[in-house]
């Protein structure tokens, strides 16, 4: 969904109001607000889903991951305080705006109501949550905005760019494959074994919760409502007022445009509409005199319209006349025109053929919000009475359906909601097997549970295991393996080994040398970045360097020369993408600061337990 890249504010804006129940204490403080434990462990937990292809990473690592995000959190809350108390103000009519002009809620380019909610159902959000979030953006956005706009490169700089931007570097690329050379590598079981016990506190699987649960949703609801042919009879007849079409009028006129002489042309106009009025075919007329391109050659038809398609001294003429009526010269800021009407079709209802989805669309909205609010204090009163859930299913006619390995980070069917996360592991509900209060979901949609089973915290066996262990050991020592022979390729080139042949040797593929600019497609972007970065070799000399691609592999590349750009021979619409862009960046790098100024000024406190506790979700 492209709402996304604004209607998305990122996670470390916002994240979720609400953390009192895990009592985990805060992890910053920002003047007088409040980072919890929760959000830096929820925000840790995401990022480490990211990296755990890479396998098992060392504590000291995750602990500076833990720490980068916990400054994020903090620089995100200074700009939403700042934001705040400087008077920023977004009314209802943006966020409206920015949610309806999503391409993911429309059809046709129309925003379609239901596309929302049911992504809104889909992701789990409360749509007044999910809106407070999009007015926080916007407000973010706006100062990003005003501090960006204010950013401006000199042309020393934007030359300087240019070359840089043009230039293009000599190199030759050895990439070794460390994806084919991990499968030969062979895995013993007491290496997986030894592995495995090396590490008792990882292969967790977390704790997970059995649940029952009654689900009343409005869509489904509305579903299974029909509408009878006489209720939707007599709601067209109480709603006829609002479904009324506009008179409709069809006319014919000769266009004579002003040109020089202003005088002439309404005078020719007057001309023409007398001998229309003496009986002259209109048709014939409008083809030999009209300077309407458009309709002059349909005898000056302007077909069916509306008023409100023809404002002007044009429309009211045509409006104001009787069927069969000529009049003229009629003045517009086009020329002078005569004008025939020839049919006029009367206002009044549709029929109820054109409005009848809309009302039955409407009787079934009406029917499932009564029977939505009808089962959901029938829901709540039962509350009172029952201690089984299947009881209260037959007192509301609702079904009973089960939910299996239901984790604090959440699961099918309610996806991360906040407000099942906190009813499932609430103490009462958890150990005690209550039934949970009415779970408002969003407002289509609400629960009640009762757990079943809870599975706590456990070790997955080895054999559980044994495929993840097996590749990371694999990836580890081919990844040594490769780097042994980049060192060995390297110190061969440094001897005096041709790039080839010194390649040949270690088994790597060999790209030969080649010219390559910043923009060059050929070469994986992981490497063309390091060949960027690294430092220009000295005359007669070559700079060896490596890199991992974007793909996983390991690439040994030599720079032999460098040739400077030219910013004549870039094409003016890329010089003038390159300015902006440059801009951006001065912008982005000018917010940066300003952030790191609010922290100067700001109080901030952080825990260093919090940066070192056990994640509360393992």
């Amino acid at each position: 969904m492209a709402l996304l890249a604004i209607i998305f504010v990122p996670f470390a804006f916002f994240g979720i109001s609400n953390f009192n129940f895990l009592s985990a204490g805060w992890a910053a403080r920002v003047n007088d607000v409040e980072i919890s434990q929760f959000q830096l462990e929820n925000a840790y937990q995401n990022q480490l889903l990211q990296l755990s292809e890479f396998g098992e990473l060392p504590a000291e690592y995750l602990t500076s991951i833990k720490r980068g995000i916990l400054e994020g959190l903090i620089r995100d809350t200074l700009v939403r305080v700042h934001v705040a108390k400087s008077g920023y103000r977004i009314d209802d009519a943006m966020v409206t705006e920015l949610i309806q002009g999503a391409t993911q809620f429309q059809e046709g380019g129309v925003f379609v109501k239901d596309l929302y909610y049911t992504w809104l159902d889909q992701t789990a959000q409360d749509a007044s949550v999910f809106e407070a979030q999009q007015r926080q953006g916007i407000r973010v956005s706006q100062l990003q905005r005003g501090i960006g706009a204010t950013a401006f490169v000199t042309p020393a700089e934007y030359r300087r760019y240019l070359n840089l931007f043009g230039e293009q570097r000599q190199v030759s690329i050895a990439t070794f494959d460390v994806a084919a050379l991990a499968e030969t590598v062979v895995v013993k079981e007491e290496d997986i074994t030894a592995y495995y016990d090396a590490r008792p506190n990882a292969f967790l699987s977390p704790e997970t919760v059995d649940f029952e649960y009654i689900e009343l949703r409005r869509d489904v609801l509305m579903q299974a409502i029909e509408i009878s042919e006489a209720e939707l009879l007599e709601y067209y007849e109480e709603s006829t007022n609002r479904f009324q079409h506009d008179e409709q009028r069809r006319a014919r006129h000769i266009l004579i445009t002003f040109d020089d002489d202003e005088a002439a042309a309404e005078e020719q106009a007057a001309a023409l509409t007398a001998r229309a009025r003496a009986g002259e075919p209109f048709e014939d007329l409008a083809r030999q005199y009209s300077k309407d391109g458009g309709t002059s050659e349909q005898g000056g038809d302007l077909g069916t319209i509306l008023q409100s398609q023809m404002p002007g001294a044009l429309g009211d003429a045509i409006f104001a006349m009787r069927e069969g009526e000529i009049q003229g010269p009629v003045r517009s800021d086009f020329g002078f025109h005569v004008v025939r009407l020839d049919s006029i079709a009367g206002g009044g209802p549709l029929a109820l053929d054109e409005v009848r989805g809309e009302l039955e669309g409407e009787l079934k909205t009406r029917a499932a919000d009564a029977e939505f609010l009808e089962l959901q204090r029938t829901l709540t009163d039962a509350l009172f009475d029952v201690n089984e859930l299947q009881v209260m299913a037959e007192t509301s006619g609702l079904e009973v359906a089960l939910a299996t390995g239901y984790t604090r980070t959440g699961g099918a069917p309610f996806g991360g909601s906040q407000a099942v996360i906190d009813a499932v592991f609430d103490e009462s509900v958890l150990t005690d097997g209550q039934i949970s209060d009415v779970i408002e979901i969003d407002i289509n949609r609400t629960a009640v549970i009762q757990v079943k089973a809870y599975h706590p915290e456990v070790r997955k066996t080895v054999d559980d295991v044994r495929d993840e262990i097996t590749f990371t050991l694999q990836s580890e020592r081919a990844l040594n393996m490769i780097q042994d022979r980049a060192r060995r390729f390297s110190e061969a080139l440094k001897d005096g080994q041709t790039f080839a042949a010194a390649a040949n040797n270690v088994e790597a593929v060999v790209t030969p040398s080649v010219i390559v600019g910043r923009q060059d497609e050929a070469i994986d972007a992981g490497v063309l970045n390091k060949i960027f970065r690294a430092r220009k070799p000295a005359p007669g000399n070559a700079r060896i360097d490596s890199a991992m691609t974007t793909t996983g592999d390991y690439a040994v590349f030599m720079i032999t020369a460098v040739i400077p750009g030219r910013p004549e021979a870039i094409p003016l619409a890329d010089r003038d993408a390159r300015k902006d862009d440059l801009e951006a960046k001065s912008g982005a790098a000018d917010f940066s600061a300003y952030v790191t100024e609010l922290g100067q000024r700001a109080s901030i406190e952080r825990s260093d337990e919090a940066l070192q506790q056990q994640d509360l979700f393992q």
